[in-house]
This record gives structure tokens, C-alpha cells and sequence, in this order.
């Protein structure tokens, strides 16, 4: 079965050690006025954080900004070719917030959304679709569909972000890399592609992990098949590492370990080489020896950190 990279299709057994949730660029834009550490645009410091993160055994990322609110597709490119980086791009869209109130994202229909979002799972990547509707397009593939639920996508009737993506997910077998911000969101946007047909095991949830009071949400998705990207590790504003580790704990203990993946969630104040105080060394360092002091085994790490992204980042339709 393969993975789609931003240098091309490759099996999965050469995705190696992997963070499932990053921000490697993000382009001065809409986020970056809602926040300042959401503008991560300089390729050489990205680099050198990428060279930390494979001083530390690691492999392949997943970049989970879509197109249109700050995706900085060439550097992508270039930063996994210099730095012998996996990287997968995201397809797909982000919260609201992050567009401008004339952005294309809100005048396309559902159907012309999908076709966006399956030419550049089957064609290639769009450029400088910040600024312009979907014209111009490099060869490099994204690998994954991103979406976004916040309080306005929920009481939207239409729906046709989410229609879109499903359509996507169906067509191109591609996982769905999916935002949400409380359990009882995650829920509706699980019941929601169930609805449409997409299978458990192609949908990842993100950010469950930022609250702690909610753990058979966390285990009722599980035992659905949904796996679960926690990438609150680092994050002390929610909780401490401690808190996570226990998290973590909980959950394999529970029979959960073959649908848990981690990531940062990085930006610009969590990346090293941009003066932040975490970098994409973290978890290797600190938080994987700490997981083995809570008595999580060796063998239950080596799932969430190679063998489960090498399952769920898979295209389900590749032979």
C-alpha cells in the first residue's frame, strides 16, 4: 500500500518514525494576523528544525495546513528534498477564521470544492491559492484531506465543505486528517462521514487530547476503528506532559494502542529554530522516555510512532 509524499508516491514501509501533526510552513496571511505564531515562513530555519528532527531518528512529517490559508507548497517541496524529510501535504480546508470574507473557499459549491480537492490528490498541488481561485499547479501531490469543524461549520445546514471532502475521501481513498475542538464535535464529524459512507479506519481526529475529561469519547471513537491524533504533548497552556503520559497510559491499557498517533502541532513559538521553546526533537527526547516511566512498552511506542501512521496515512484504494 503507498503514501503519497510531496516527492512522490512511496511504500509505506519507508515512512519510518513519524509525527502526525505539524505545521512546517505557514505563509504571512489571514492566520498569521490572528496570530503571530502562526506565520512560519522561512525555509532555512525550517530546515534546520528538520535536521534536528532526523538527528533524532526521524523520518516523515505531516503537514497538516491545507491550501488556501498559508500552505507554502514549494517550500515543502524543497525542504523535504534538501533535508531527506518525508513530508505529506494537506488538501482540503481550515477553520473559517482563516480565510478572507471574498476567499474562494465560500463560492465554490460543494462539487466544484471536491474537484479542487481530488485534482490535487490526483494531479497536483495549486499555488498561490491564498491570493487566487485554484489555477496553477506544480506535479507534487498532497497526501492527505484536512478538515475543520468550529461552531459556524456546525450549525451549517449545507455542509458543503464537509460533502466536498467526503466526496474526496471517496473517490481517491485518501485519510481524512480531521480538526475538532471537543469531543461532542468529534462525534458529529465521525457520525457525519460515517453517514457518507467513508470507513472508520480513513478518518484520524485531531486535538481530543487538549482536555482530559472526556476519556470515553476518546475510547468510544476508538472502538469505532477512528484513530486518534493526540498533539497536546508539549502544550502546558491544557496540561502538563505528566497529564498526557497518563492520557496515553489509559488508552493502551485499554486496548487502544493500534489507533494512536502523536504529533506537536507546531508553530512558530514551539519550533526551535524560529526561537520557540519545544522543537520537533520533543518528543523523541522527552516525552517517549517519559511514556516508558508510566509503563507504556517499548513495542506500544514503536505502533504510534511507525506502524500505526504507516497504516493510517496509506491510500485505501492502492494495490
Amino acid at each position: 500500500m503507498a503514501i503519497q509524499t510531496v516527492l512522490g508516491s512511496i511504500d509505506k514501509k519507508m515512512l519510518g518514525f513519524c509525527h502526525s501533526h505539524e505545521h512546517l510552513f505557514v505563509a504571512n496571511g489571514k492566520p498569521a494576523q490572528i496570530n503571530a505564531a502562526l506565520r512560519i515562513d522561512d525555509l532555512d530555519k525550517t530546515m534546520e528544525e528538520l535536521l534536528l528532527f532526523r538527528q533524532i531518528g526521524g523520518n516523515s512529517i505531516v503537514d497538516a495546513q491545507p491550501l488556501g490559508c498559508g500552505r507554502m507548497e514549494m517550500n515543502l517541496i524543497e525542504a523535504s528534498l534538501r533535508c531527506h524529510i518525508h513530508i505529506i501535504a494537506a488538501t482540503g480546508f481550515h477553520k473559517l477564521a482563516f480565510y478572507a470574507e471574498d476567499h474562494w473557499i465560500y463560492r465554490y459549491d460543494e462539487a466544484a470544492l471536491a474537484d479542487v480537492f481530488i485534482h490535487e490528490l490526483t494531479h497536483g498541488m495549486f499555488v498561490h491559492s491564498d491570493r487566487q481561485d485554484p489555477r496553477d499547479s506544480v506535479r507534487s501531490k498532497a497526501g492527505i484531506i484536512k478538515t475543520a469543524i468550529d461552531e459556524e461549520r456546525m450549525a451549517d445546514p449545507e455542509k458543503k465543505w464537509f460533502r466536498a471532502t467526503a466526496r474526496a475521501a471517496l473517490e481517491t481513498g485518501t485519510p481524512l486528517l480531521c480538526h475538532t475542538e471537543s469531543g461532542e464535535q468529534a462525534v458529529a464529524l465521525v457520525d457525519f462521514y460515517r453517514e457518507q459512507g467513508i470507513p472508520a479506519r480513513q478518518i484520524i481526529i485531531c486535538h481530543l487530547d487538549r482536555t482530559l475529561d472526556q476519556m470515553e469519547t476518546h475510547k468510544q471513537l476508538a472502538k469505532q476503528g477512528v484513530y486518534l491524533e493526540y498533539d497536546t504533548i508539549g502544550r502546558y497552556k491544557y496540561h502538563s506532559d505528566e497529564q498526557e503520559a497518563e492520557l496515553i497510559k489509559d488508552m493502551v491499557d485499554s486496548g487502544f494502542e493500534d489507533l494512536l498517533l502523536l504529533g506537536l502541532d507546531t508553530t512558530r513559538a514551539r519550533l526551535k529554530s524560529y526561537g520557540g521553546d519545544i522543537g520537533l526533537d520533543h518528543i523523541s527526547r522527552r516525552f517517549l522516555p517519559l511514556l516508558k516511566q508510566y509503563g507504556v512498552a517499548e513495542s506500544a511506542v514503536a505502533k504510534m510512532m511507525i506502524n500505526n501512521p504507516a497504516v493510517a496515512f496509506e491510500n485505501k484504494l492502492s494495490k
